[in-house]
């Protein structure tokens, strides 16, 4: 399959490394028009309102709203595809929850922590950087994991989204499950 990775801001190197390693093949999406070429999106990490704007000045935003694409969105990629942001409106709309920006701490108060992920038979490797969590979900959401009483995991449908930064471990299970899970499908 041919997974692309939104390549504006983030860790974009990172997602495509993980793509490969799944024995899929990685595109580096710079414009709107590759979009058709590809069988599902990541959204990196990064800093989200840079995102938004990048993704304003590119032309995705509207795109990305019509489009049937799967996507996965990771830290700021899941503020990106959440319907609300705490005291805001969400951006792409995608996933039906309600999202708190920085609410594990500042950048300092970063950390990895091994999680439970429903649907991967094995602790997921996951690092936090001044990431968010979700507050609330609608009913067709599915939480796949949390940290003590925050969600961070979730999946409606196509939409796969998470808090933390699996591309910047060795562990491919995130990937795997939006490749064999999702994407495939769709």
């Amino acid at each position: 399959m041919k997974i692309g990775v939104l390549a504006l801001q983030g860790a974009v190197r990172e997602h495509i490394r993980h793509i490969e390693a799944s024995g899929h093949e990685g595109i580096y999406v710079k414009k709107v028009e590759q979009l058709k070429d590809i069988d599902g999106l990541i959204i990196p990490g990064g800093e989200s309102t840079t995102l938004r704007r990048l993704m304003d000045l590119y032309g995705f935003k509207e795109a990305l709203q019509q489009s049937e694409l799967p996507m996965f969105g990771t830290c700021a990629g899941l503020i990106v595809l959440a319907k609300d942001i705490v005291n805001e409106t969400g951006y792409l709309q995608k996933l039906d929850i309600t999202v708190e920006r920085n609410s594990f701490g500042r950048q300092v108060d970063s950390f990895e922590a091994d999680l439970t992920i429903k649907g991967i038979d094995t602790l997921v490797e996951g690092v936090f950087i001044r990431a968010p969590h979700i507050q609330s979900t609608e009913a067709t959401v599915e939480v796949l994991g949390r940290i003590e009483d925050k969600i961070i995991a979730v999946r409606q449908g196509k939409y796969l989204g998470v808090s933390f930064h699996p591309e910047l471990t060795e562990d491919y299970s995130i990937i795997n499950y939006f490749i064999n899970n999702v994407v495939s499908e769709a």
